[in-house]
């Protein structure tokens, strides 16, 4: 991935950049509006909010790691790289769940009402497009998906979860998903940023990497606005 790109390949991936980066600024606007996180900016969020919220993020984030799975076994040997780097992203996400489990029975929260729970409705779309999409053959567009869901955690989780300790005074232990994907994201999108400008990337994949990531986008914001239905 360190050969020097044609002049077509460095076209192909300074569009992709720009494009992801217009996908991306949507979704912080999009954001800005979801009632707990504007609650969360203003100061007025609530221990039940932040339980609220681990709640609903659990139900989708132990489909996580089965659906990087998913696709990894549909990545054929031409796409051995992709293949490779979803089967190391599996391995590493599988117990994330378990981080919110603690943090939320931290907060007080009951750990077998957390497991009985179920998907709100956002998380229910989102799971839904990233296992139908995990089945297709090869299915590159899931760099979009991977863009948004890993710079979110790069990008905002450490920030949501220093204000949830400044408004609600909570400890550590009580924030540990939000704070460990700041460091954890931040390796995985440096491994994407490494995908997406090595030139493995064509016009058509593209193309469908915008897409995805403009999908999840909207979804994982649903996700937000959604909690409890």
């Amino acid at each position: 991935m360190t050969t020097e790109l044609t002049a077509e390949a460095s076209a192909t991936v300074e569009s992709l950049t720009e494009r992801l980066a217009d996908v991306w600024v949507e979704l912080e606007e999009r954001l800005a509006e979801v009632p707990i996180l504007r609650r969360l900016e203003e100061g007025t969020v609530t221990i039940d909010d932040y339980l609220r919220l681990l709640f609903n993020l659990r139900q989708q984030v132990v489909d996580g790691s089965p659906w990087i799975s998913r696709a990894a076994s549909n990545f054929d040997i031409a796409h051995f790289e992709l293949r490779a780097a979803a089967i190391r992203h599996a391995e590493e996400e599988h117990r994330d769940y378990l981080m919110i489990e603690r943090d939320y029975v931290a907060v007080g929260g009951s750990l077998d009402d957390l497991r009985a729970g179920r998907k709100n409705l956002g998380s229910e779309a989102l799971s839904g497009y990233m296992f139908t999409y995990a089945d297709r053959p090869n299915p590159v567009g899931l760099l979009g998906a991977m863009f948004i869901i890993e710079g979110l955690g790069a990008n905002r989780a450490a920030g949501w979860a220093n204000r949830f300790q400044e408004v609600l005074g909570l400890a550590d232990n009580q924030v540990h998903f939000m704070k460990y994907h700041e460091v954890a994201d931040a390796q995985h999108t440096g491994g994407l940023d490494a995908i997406l400008t090595s030139g493995i990337i064509d016009d058509a994949a593209a193309d469908e990497i915008v897409r995805c990531a403009q999908v999840v986008a909207r979804l994982y914001a649903l996700q937000l606005e959604e909690l409890d239905r």
